[in-house]
């Protein structure tokens, strides 16, 4: 699902963790992308082009979308911190990023929401995308403002948008907990190629993991977009569990979808937390 040829494409949060893992299988799909981050990535390619840009100033991203057709934005700060941190690079720059794309007429942009916006669901229970939000952090809490803005600016200003529910993205699972959230770097490129491309769409959440036999999320509308995952977590059974067993419990984690962004700074009891 390439097609892009002629069109300038935006990603931020090159030089991040997964903007890394995934460059590579990007690069070639999508000839001449445009990087954007407030570093700049490592091991430029010919192919490539970088725009350095922070997402608190409006005026640099501004220039990083300029004549872009479509963003993957991925910048921001992609871990649980202070909420000043968070409000500055998730909250204020992700609307920064929506509103210079409108400006710039940008027709999709795929944000990289995260599992966190529905931590605090118990991992008893299947979701799908259709729930009301339960976010286990001001990390979370940032990723359900991406998507209620994602909404906004298709609803309001016809912009395409995919906001993509992100488990844990490598190349295996790193415990149990992840035999259910865990990505493959070529299956969230897959599911990238689909907002960028796929003529359906015009707000869409869909949960960015591979073919878990583990999963606690109902993917149902990326498949019927045509996602096919090939990753499978529980190819990797045995090497999570025995990372699991290095770990040890964890009372509040161990009961959550979320794991130890649930269990950071809880102080309620574990029974009335969640749905």
């Amino acid at each position: 699902m390439a097609e892009a040829s002629g069109r300038r494409i935006v990603f931020t949060g090159a030089a991040g963790g997964i903007g890394t893992m995934i460059r590579p299988l990007l690069a070639p799909l999508y000839p001449g992308l445009v990087l954007s981050d407030r570093v700049r990535p490592k091991d430029l390619k010919p192919s490539e082009t970088f725009v350095a840009a922070d997402l608190t100033k409006p005026d640099e991203v501004a220039a990083a979308v300029k004549g872009a057709d479509s963003v993957i934005h991925l910048g921001g700060y992609s871990v649980e911190g202070p909420w000043d941190t968070i409000l500055q690079a998730n909250i204020i720059g992700c609307y920064n990023l929506f509103e210079a794309a409108r400006q710039a007429g940008v027709k999709r942009v795929i944000f990289a929401s995260s599992n966190h916006a529905v931590g605090f669901y118990p991992r008893k229970r299947k979701i799908g995308t259709d729930v009301t939000v339960r976010p286990d952090s001001r990390y979370g809490v940032s990723k359900v403002f991406g998507e209620a803005l994602g909404a906004l600016y298709s609803d309001k200003h016809g912009m395409i948008v995919t906001c993509l529910r992100i488990g844990n993205v490598g190349p295996r699972p790193l415990d149990v907990r992840r035999l259910s959230i865990w990505v493959s770097p070529e299956d969230i490129v897959q599911l990238i190629g689909i907002g960028l491309n796929h003529p359906d769409i015009r707000f869409e959440i869909l949960y960015g993991v591979s073919d878990n036999q583990a999963a606690w999320w109902d993917n149902s509308r990326a498949h019927a977009l045509g996602y096919r995952p090939k990753g499978k977590g529980e190819d990797h059974r045995s090497h999570a569990e025995a990372e699991q067993a290095k770990i040890g419990p964890d009372p509040v984690g161990d009961v959550f979808q979320g794991g130890t962004f649930c269990a950071a700074e809880f102080t309620n009891d574990v029974k009335r937390a969640g749905p």
